[in-house]
């Protein structure tokens, strides 16, 4: 057999088997997102989260709890029979303030040293002060986080930012706090603007940190070659990588503000007594302690505060622990 006869009955075969193909297989058309596609899968990040979250039983349990009692201090004033924080109140038959009444069917928790209802002024307090720890709170994540990633990703704004925080968190915090609150009249607004003055830094420091960590891998090289815009890089490849640890330092930021109000009111630089605190109730508490019949006073709000630490404290550690991926199955 000839060379040419050969090549023709290879290209008659070749010819065949092609034929057999389009009738064994149907050729699609490119199509850019099923491309992306490598396969399915049912793995959800926030469902996994949840799912380790909720083998916690510690974790849960203090979450009901703290639901429970966010729910009833925001509740509680519309409640019936509930007394006015403020307002000090008598004796009908003698019309002599009832002074550090006990605990009893009348006052739940007792009257302070003025007559006013300990009852009222726990949750009074516990909602100031949980409002200035949610408020700072929030201002240390959006305004931290952002700081800290620009800081930690864009290299021209690193020595600018670098020198803005060595200023400002080389004056003690302390210092700052009473110089505003010296200068600012003792307020609501005041004690908000103080703490979230000094706040951001140790949120945007540790962000900072972490994302130079996870900064010049492979795929956020890769994400620069191809174009991507600096903040889907720092949205999409950078903070899901630490979203674990940033749930740690904000559940612990929360107790910690909470701390901070407590202390400035220690001192005579937090809210005005008239503003039902839980800083103002445990100073108040503080003073009568040494008495024990009088103890009640410290022991409720600080009973309250001491829930509130723990409770976000626990949480913050086992959510973080959750959000891992390693975690997770």
């Amino acid at each position: 057999m000839t060379a040419k006869q050969t090549a023709a009955m290879q290209a008659m075969e070749d010819q065949i088997m092609a034929e057999r193909e389009r009738t064994l297989f149907e050729f699609a058309e490119y199509d850019p997102s099923t491309a992306e596609r490598t396969g399915y899968s049912n793995y959800s990040y926030w469902g996994s989260t949840m799912r380790v979250f909720l083998k916690n039983r510690t974790a849960v349990f203090l979450l009901v709890v703290m639901v429970g009692l966010l729910t009833f201090t925001i509740l509680q004033p519309y409640l019936p029979g509930q007394r006015n924080p403020i307002r000090i109140y008598n004796d009908p038959a003698t019309g002599v303030q009832i002074r550090n009444h006990e605990p009893g069917a009348e006052f739940w928790f007792g009257t302070n040293s003025i007559g006013q209802d300990l009852w009222a002024r726990v949750w009074s307090g516990t909602r100031t002060s949980l409002t200035i720890a949610l408020l700072v709170g929030l201002w240390e994540v959006g305004f931290g986080i952002t700081v800290g990633a620009l800081w930690g990703y864009v290299r021209q704004l690193d020595v600018l930012i670098t020198e803005v925080y060595n200023v400002i968190s080389n004056v003690p915090t302390t210092i700052v706090l009473v110089l505003l609150a010296y200068i600012m009249r003792p307020s609501f607004q005041t004690i908000v603007i103080a703490m979230c003055a000094t706040g951001w830094l140790g949120m945007a420091r540790f962000v900072r940190n972490q994302i130079i960590v996870i900064r010049d891998r492979e795929y956020n090289l890769a994400s620069r070659c191809l174009g991507t815009p600096t903040s889907r890089i720092i949205m999409r490849n950078l903070l899901p990588y630490i979203v674990s640890v940033i749930v740690m330092q904000v559940s612990l930021s929360i107790p910690s503000t909470i701390g901070w109000e407590v202390f400035l009111t220690y001192i005579g630089l937090g809210l005005p007594i008239d503003i039902p605190s839980l800083g103002n109730l445990v100073n108040e508490g503080r003073g009568a302690m040494m008495a024990p019949s009088l103890r009640y006073q410290l022991i409720f709000p600080a009973t309250i505060l001491s829930i509130i630490t723990i409770a976000f404290y626990v949480m913050g550690n086992a959510f973080a622990d959750a959000s891992d991926p390693r975690n997770h199955f």
